[in-house]
């Protein structure tokens, strides 16, 4: 049994905006707080394993310009930050622990160009980028590689509250900066649900993603289905998560939550198949004008099986069971406004019905057109029910 306390996912957040031209930027500081990662059995990716490898320092930095011309929004956004493709970083929905599948469901922190268009329920996105993932939280991507790796977005949104998506990419040797590693075809489809009020909210993810890992004469499948849910009433938030997720085993270093980054070959020692089910409950916050502390607990029954193929890996041998347990406890820390969504940037940001806000106030920039019928939330730094 491991017990570990740390500080986890600080961040900074702002955003900036003159007329058509608006900024983004997010700052990670898990570099510094907790570097040997965060403990969450089934977690991998990064060179890490059964912990969550800590994010880039700077997560997102973008500027981009928008507008509307004849009923159609339009945007183009450059920096760094997340492609197009799969659902919202896990950081900004209503569980602390991520999800085993966010290298499957997410691309993040690329340098890209990223472009996007609504048209009244619909909007589409197309953005280019860096395949390399980051080697380390300080560590500068490989410009060179810019533009070797795509990804395209089509949402739909056919009823109040509810979002249809769905996703493809092509990333080229995220594992191996100087390219010439395992390439991967990602694929991810997902419906949303999300209803807010000043004083509850319901919401619900259903998630299915999948990669295949290749390169001459390799080839690895990996899936993950996911569903989580959250309910919350005067400021108590309850929540439930099942998700099952395929992990690709690789050379353990001397530490056993690390493996060699880049990768020391093309192959792995086979897939084992992770099934966890999380529950979660959140306290009333404690409020102090901006300043906010949210406590929670999270416990999470995981299983570890054999996945396809299931090659060395031995979840007995490794653990010494199959079955775990995970207890989470914490206190949510805010002061001011969070990102009500990550990985959308401009014409691409959801509307959400029944509130007055312009389009993209869910990145609380000002000054921006609204395009008629259409609304953001524009959920208050006191407002019940948030993060």
């Amino acid at each position: 049994m491991l017990t570990e306390g740390y500080l986890t996912q600080p961040m900074f957040m702002a955003h900036a905006g003159w007329r058509s031209l608006h900024g983004v930027l997010t700052l990670n500081f898990e570099g510094l707080t907790q570097s040997r990662g965060e403990l969450s059995t089934g977690a991998y990716g990064e060179g890490y394993v059964d912990r969550r490898h800590p994010h880039a320092y700077v997560h997102e930095l973008l500027a981009g310009v928008e507008d509307s011309i004849r009923g159609t929004h339009l945007s183009l956004y450059a920096g760094r930050g997340f492609a197009p493709f799969g659902s919202d970083d896990p950081m900004v929905r209503p569980f602390e622990k991520y999800p085993v599948n966010h290298h499957l469901a997410q691309i993040l922190e690329r340098v890209l160009v990223v472009s996007a268009a609504r048209i009244g329920p619909v909007i589409g996105e197309f953005g280019v980028f860096n395949g390399d993932e980051p080697l380390s939280p300080g560590s500068p991507p490989k410009y060179s590689r810019f533009g070797d790796s795509w990804s395209s977005r089509l949402t739909v949104l056919p009823a109040r509250y509810v979002e249809l998506s769905a996703s493809v990419a092509r990333v080229k040797s995220p594992e191996l900066p100087d390219g010439h590693g395992l390439d991967q075809n990602k694929s991810d489809v997902y419906a949303r649900y999300d209803h807010r009020t000043n004083d509850s909210r319901v919401y619900g993810l259903a998630e299915w993603a999948h990669t295949n890992e290749h390169a001459s004469g390799v080839s690895t499948s990996l899936g993950s289905f996911l569903g989580e849910a959250a309910v919350c009433k005067r400021d108590v938030m309850a929540g439930a998560r099942i998700e099952g997720a395929d992990r690709p085993e690789e050379e353990r270093l001397d530490d056993p939550f690390r493996t060699p980054r880049p990768a020391s070959d093309l192959s792995n020692l086979g897939v084992s198949r992770w099934t966890t089910l999380t529950l979660a409950l959140s306290a009333p916050r404690f409020l102090a004008k901006s300043f906010s502390a949210r406590p929670f607990v999270e416990v999470a029954r995981i299983h570890a099986g054999p996945g396809d193929p299931p090659g060395l890996f031995d979840a007995e041998l490794r653990y010494g069971t199959s079955w775990m347990w995970m207890y989470s406890v914490g206190v949510r820390l805010k002061v001011g406004m969070i990102h009500d969504r990550m990985g959308r940037y401009g014409a691409a940001v959801v509307p959400e019905p029944g509130t007055r806000a312009h389009p993209n106030e869910s990145h609380n920039m000002p000054g921006m057109a609204s395009m008629p019928g259409m609304s953001m939330p524009n959920h208050s730094t006191n407002a019940a029910c948030t993060l």
